[in-house]
């Protein structure tokens, strides 16, 4: 008798010990997951009563701060956005009933001070209010002004800025934007858009085809792979048949022998091609996925607010890999199925700009606590390397010659060396240009200076009769001129 009472109790010991595992999974262990939900409304409500950290711009500039409203215990926290239009993306927005978004959402444990369930449990326990920290961001004000500025002059479109170095992102910015103080009276009405909506983040969400800026990968393919020296050369005709159809250069410029400066200072269409064939699928695509393609790009906002890059096929909904069937030639100059996010083309000049090794874009700085403490600070890391030092370098002399005498001129910023790629994409019926013959995606992607870069930008417009050299490349001007002023 004794005995099965024994194993009864055992059994309920059992029992209990499943059910507080479980209920410790769900509501400790994966509380992070079920609160980024903007279903679940229940932390949103909680959050009002906690003063929310601020975030903040490099300089100081305060991008996002919580306001209380009313007293005793209807006091709540409300958030506002000093900058207004200005930060829309990347910060995005947090409010009770409309959730969050961006960065507000990637960051929300320490813009909290819940970092776990855990703490917040030990705080109730102690006494101790619940506080947020403070983050401030790498955002450079000034350079996104210009930027936002820009865009807004040349059409819509994207301007991504990254430190090399470290990875550290200095402009992000989408044309059009929001001003996340409105979200609570127009979300609704900027959800139901059908084109041009300011709530779509085109430099982390919108993928284009990246026309001739994509010849940097696959340079980088063929020098990599041992296929094509600096001194290679390759005979480009005035065009070529690939898969049964023309490939052409522009203008049907019969360019003969080359090597790589010439045919990236002119972008040589058929040069491109030819290269592309001769490294092959296996290895493009290889090279494509160090840079970064195929995979969300790793920076600090919600993964389902991101977009890869690579060839995607509208049929099955699916990016291609290097055993299905692709027109290469196409690929290899950047058209057709591929497709690019303007922070994917500018992680692809920053690893050539930083000696071939790609840092993982970050927004954040540091975090700081309520006493003024650092608890935290962002870690240069290296997400791959891509390509070798050597071949970083002979990139580098191409792309120089791109802006000192090629297609991108508009790009030179006096007394400062630049090294860069023009990309001109034609996107005709374009829905979002409203359908027109003669729409393209203008593209302008590079560093500087060239021989101690600071800083890499990819800037990109949309629905615009202008090649890349001639509206892109004058963004990637004037932000660059921005940020290395501030240096």
């Amino acid at each position: 008798m004794n005995r099965q009472i024994i194993k009864l109790f055992g059994f309920i010991v059992v029992l209990f010990a499943i059910l507080i595992g479980f209920t410790s999974w769900w509501s400790v262990f994966d509380a992070k997951a079920l609160k980024e939900q903007n279903v679940n409304k229940r932390p949103l409500f909680e959050q009002q009563q906690i003063p929310r950290g601020r975030i903040l711009a490099a300089d100081g500039t305060v991008i996002a701060k919580s306001i209380p409203k009313g007293k005793g215990t209807g006091k709540r926290y409300v958030r506002h956005y000093p900058t207004g239009a200005l930060f829309g993306h990347p910060i995005g927005y947090s409010f009770m009933e409309q959730g969050q978004t961006e960065f507000e959402q990637y960051h929300n444990a320490e813009l909290t001070g819940e970092e776990s369930e855990f703490g917040s449990i030990l705080g109730e326990l102690t006494g101790q209010k619940q506080e947020g920290e403070q983050i401030v961001t790498s955002l450079d004000p000034k350079a996104q002004e210009v930027a936002m500025g820009d865009l807004e002059a040349a059409g819509y479109g994207a301007v991504v800025a990254i430190d090399p170095s470290t990875g550290a992102v200095k402009v992000l910015a989408s044309n059009p934007g929001y001003n996340p103080n409105r979200i609570p009276d127009k979300l609704k009405e900027w959800n139901q858009q059908k084109v041009r909506t300011p709530l779509y983040n085109r430099a982390t969400q919108a993928s284009f085809p990246p026309g001739s800026t994509f010849k940097v990968v696959t340079a980088a393919a063929g020098l990599e792979s041992g296929v094509i020296t600096p001194e290679t050369t390759i005979n480009a005709p005035g065009s070529i048949t690939d898969e049964g159809h023309e490939l052409a250069n522009d203008y049907n410029q019969d360019w003969g022998s080359i090597s790589l400066d010439t045919a990236l200072t002119n972008s040589v269409n058929t040069w491109f091609a030819q290269l592309g064939q001769k490294v092959g699928q296996d290895d493009l695509f290889a090279t494509m996925e160090k840079f970064g393609f195929n995979s969300k790009p790793p920076i600090d906002l919600p993964e389902e607010e991101l977009s890869k890059s690579g060839v995607y096929d509208y049929e099955s909904g699916t990016y291609l890999g290097r055993n299905d069937p692709v027109d290469l030639a196409r690929v290899a100059i950047g058209q057709e199925r591929l497709l690019a996010t303007p922070l994917q083309i500018a992680m692809v000049a920053a690893a050539v700009a930083n000696g071939g090794k790609l840092m993982k874009p970050q927004i954040w700085k540091r975090v700081v606590n309520v006493d003024g403490g650092v608890t935290k600070k962002m870690d240069p890391t290296v997400y791959s390397e891509p390509i070798s030092g050597k071949t970083a370098e002979e990139l580098t002399t191409a792309m120089e010659g791109v802006v000192d005498e090629g297609t991108g001129t508009n790009a030179a910023i006096s007394g400062v060396p630049v090294a860069g790629k023009t990309g001109t994409a034609e996107t005709p019926n374009n829905k979002e240009c409203g359908g027109g013959e003669a729409e393209n995606q203008a593209w302008f992607m590079g560093f500087a200076p060239a021989d101690h870069p600071k800083i890499a930008i990819a800037a990109t417009v949309s629905c615009t009769e202008q090649f890349g050299g001639d509206v892109a490349a004058p963004i990637f001007r004037d932000v660059a001129e921005a940020i290395l002023a501030g240096e």
